[in-house]
Parts: C-alpha cells; structure tokens; sequence
C-alpha cells in the first residue's frame, strides 16, 4: 500500500513539473527574459517570429527572440493549451499582450537527456 502512495506521489510530481515547464516559459517571455528562454534552447532552433522562419543556432536565435522582445515590450502573458502526457514532448500556447499588439506564441519542448529543451517557438499576430 505505501508502495502505491510513492508511486501516485511520483507520478503527480512528474505531471507537475511538466506544467512548471511550460509555464516557466511563459513566464520568461512575460518578463522578456532572453537568457532565460535561451537557456532551453536546443542547439538549433525551428524560428518563426512574424515573417522571419528559419532554423537557427541557439545564439541566433537568441538575437531574433531579443530583438523581438526589443520592438514588442510584453504587457502580460496567458498560457491557452498545455500538452504534457508524453513524457519525452511537451508543447504550449500563450496569448502575449504587448505594448505593439497581441501574439500568438506556440513552443515544443524535447526531452534531452532528461532535461526539456526548446526546439521550436512560433510567434504570429494574434487574429482573435
């Protein structure tokens, strides 16, 4: 019975962190955290921010993610959808208020060696 309760405890706490992942993104782009959010940074990244998409090193893309941030100061941050029941993929949306307009910002998260990196971030207009 004890063994059940570790295991139920475990598994909560696993779900958990997957959720402090995805928010924990959210929040650095709230606080226009470059460093922070490239510090998840796979060594490449698939960027997508307006009209400019490529796949960048993770030090280019921390540029384009900064510039970004630069010209778009955010306001508040709302996470919208959270896939978290894969435990080596995560993937969130947030609805980015800034001081320019109101962003869409899609990220996938891959389990690398037992730490979640950042391997795609889409950033659009908001259309809603």
């Amino acid at each position: 019975m004890k063994f059940s309760y570790t295991l139920i405890l475990l598994l909560f706490f696993k779900v958990s962190f997957a959720f402090d992942v995805i928010d924990d993104v959210a929040n650095y782009c709230k606080n226009a955290d470059v460093k922070a959010i490239s510090g998840l940074f796979s060594s490449t990244v698939e960027l997508s921010v307006l009209d400019q998409d490529d796949i960048y090193s993770a030090s280019q893309a921390s540029l384009i993610l900064k510039d970004f941030f630069a010209k778009h100061p955010p306001i508040g941050v709302k996470v919208i959808h959270k896939v978290v029941s894969n435990a080596n993929y995560k993937f969130g949306v947030m609805l980015l208020a800034t001081s320019k307009g109101n962003f869409r910002i899609s990220y996938e998260l891959k389990n690398a060696s037992g730490n979640f990196t950042i391997s795609e971030i889409r950033i659009e207009e908001n259309k809603d």
